[in-house]
């Protein structure tokens, strides 16, 4: 596929276009399972990320999010494919010239008791970026070191402590200090929030906010949680076994879903009302997740979808993800029935 083709296909986010940060053209991963097996994590994946916008990416567990996160940061090879960094093309580095790319992208990892060396003090964690790439060392690295832990809202003098000392929050205020410390153009949140107290990650989702507005920071923000992805997000990127099956901005996606899975995910969202809880008319799924090994021809949906009809088209021709309003995109042969 060219680049022109490929960028026919993909959304454009509503309002002022800015610069596009990230480009992912039809990006596969199969993860091999065995002989003539394999597991098809991320099939045919497309779509753009621009600069100082969060783009939300949500879907049930399993369905990829987080092997596509990690796809984009080249943390592992594409199957096929090309991942677009400011207009390089990563999944055509190697060696030390990936390696020098991977200053414009950090990632902020979903457990915070794990992604921090026990080992280590919290100042040399966030150093280590600094002195592998020997941007700064000495009295610079440690006034560096203070000074993003004052950004993050931790006390300075903190910085000769170990993880074990630290909450869960403060951990991942050390893990986003981590992240800053080279000045990256694109964040990868993966499920940065899920491992902490309700009240905590709003805190977390707050401080990522300010960030962003201050050093115009990118955020693929991938989770579950539709409501607070609602809250950070500027458009909504919805998966589904391995295929992106809408994408919109934020309030669009929330108000007028145009793919029944969607409408499902939104449905689940629990309200803190409880007489408008009882009041709410759920979308129920049949059926259980297909396995991502043996996905269903046609529509991956199909075999758990309201508004299926079978076999013809939903079981036999797959729908391409394609504009059903002005920068709303679907990927239903009905989606004027959801």
């Amino acid at each position: 596929m060219t680049a022109q083709a490929a960028r026919a296909d993909v959304p454009e986010p509503v309002g002022d276009r800015a610069k596009v940060l990230v480009r992912v053209e039809n990006v596969v991963k199969h993860f091999p399972a065995g002989i003539g097996v394999s597991v098809k994590a991320v099939d045919g994946v497309t779509f753009e990320i621009r600069q100082g916008e969060t783009l939300g990416l949500v879907g049930e567990s399993g369905c990829g999010k987080s092997t596509l996160g990690r796809l984009v940061m080249q943390l592992i090879p594409v199957t096929s494919g090309k991942v677009f960094l400011d207009g390089v093309e990563l999944t055509s580095l190697h060696g030390e010239r990936l390696r020098q790319q991977r200053r414009q992208m950090q990632i902020i990892f979903q457990d915070p008791f794990a992604s921090l060396d026990p080992r280590m003090t919290i100042g040399d964690i966030i150093a280590e970026p600094l002195v592998n790439f020997g941007v700064m060392r000495g009295r610079k690295l440690r006034d560096r070191v203070q000074e993003l832990l004052r950004v993050v809202g931790l006390n300075p003098n903190f910085n000769n402590r170990y993880p074990h000392e630290f909450s869960g929050g403060q951990r991942q205020r050390i893990g986003i200090a981590r992240a800053l410390a080279l000045n990256p153009k694109l964040i990868v949140c993966d499920e940065a929030i899920s491992a902490l107290d309700v009240s905590i990650q709003a805190q977390v989702v707050n401080l990522l906010e300010d960030l962003q507005r201050e050093f115009n920071l990118t955020y693929l923000f991938i989770a579950h949680d539709l409501s607070v992805v609602r809250h950070i997000s500027d458009r909504v990127m919805v998966m589904y076994l391995g295929k992106i099956v809408e994408i919109a901005n934020s309030t669009e996606t929330y108000t007028n879903p145009k793919h029944p899975y969607t409408k499902a995910l939104l449905s689940a969202i629990p309200l803190p009302d409880p007489k408008l809880q009882r009041g709410r008319r759920l979308v129920e799924l049949s059926g259980e997740i297909p396995s991502p090994i043996n996905p269903p021809s046609g529509c991956r949906f199909h075999t758990r979808c309201p508004i299926a009809r079978v076999p013809t088209p939903c079981a036999e021709v797959e729908p391409p993800l394609e504009e059903k309003l002005r920068g709303h995109f679907a990927a239903c042969h009905f989606s004027n029935e959801v």
